[in-house]
């Protein structure tokens, strides 16, 4: 599989990686939220050992969230290699039989600040989270993209179970507080992310 070897921090408690994968024309993100010694992985994909050494150089993994049933990615390895627990709504987990998952549900708080949100008709299983510290970030999987040639822009509907419904559900996250969007596929939007979104979904 395909490794990312540069770490690109956001804030101090938002890191991302990438690499682009040939087999899908796409770039694969992740993203590492940092709660004080405890790191929080969502969608990861590999990293070089260098990269690795210094992602958790302090601090240790301790979940790997996997965001819909297409995002295994990774999840395995650092859940084995750390003793991470995998978290996942129930759907992913009864898809992705090969990993011990933990369910998770709209609503569930993880480690007091990390809000799982149910996102209905983009791939099956998508949760996103949301993170309250520092003017909020909201971490997605498939629903939301941001990438050329398209820009930032919803997941297209060949790739959802149902793009209407997710359009819809997609409504919910402007019922968060949140600067930031981090995305599974394409670039972070690091600011006035929330008046983004509202203007792409009143566009819909």
């Amino acid at each position: 599989m395909l490794q990312a070897a540069d770490l690109q921090p956001l804030t101090p408690a938002l890191t991302v990686w990438q690499a682009y994968d040939p087999a899908v024309k796409a770039d694969l993100c992740s993203t590492c939220i940092r709660l004080e010694n405890r790191l929080f992985l969502v969608d990861p994909i590999p990293l070089t050992p260098d990269a690795l050494r210094e992602l958790s150089a302090r601090d240790s993994v301790c979940a790997v969230f996997v965001t819909n049933t297409n995002h295994a990615r990774a999840a395995g390895f650092f859940a084995g290699q750390s003793g991470a627990t995998v978290l996942a709504s129930a759907t992913t987990a009864n898809a992705l039989i090969d990993l011990e998952i933990l369910s998770i549900a709209a609503g569930d708080l993880v480690a007091d600040h990390i809000e799982v949100i149910a996102l209905e008709g983009a791939a099956e299983g998508e949760i996103a989270l949301h993170l309250r510290n520092d003017g909020g970030s909201i971490v997605l999987g498939d629903a939301l993209i941001n990438f050329e040639p398209n820009g930032f822009t919803l997941l297209p509907a060949k790739y959802c179970s149902d793009q209407k419904l997710m359009r819809r559900s997609l409504r919910q996250l402007l019922d968060f507080s949140f600067e930031r969007l981090l995305f599974a596929h394409g670039t972070p939007i690091v600011s006035s992310a929330r008046t983004k979104l509202e203007v792409l979904l009143a566009d819909r």
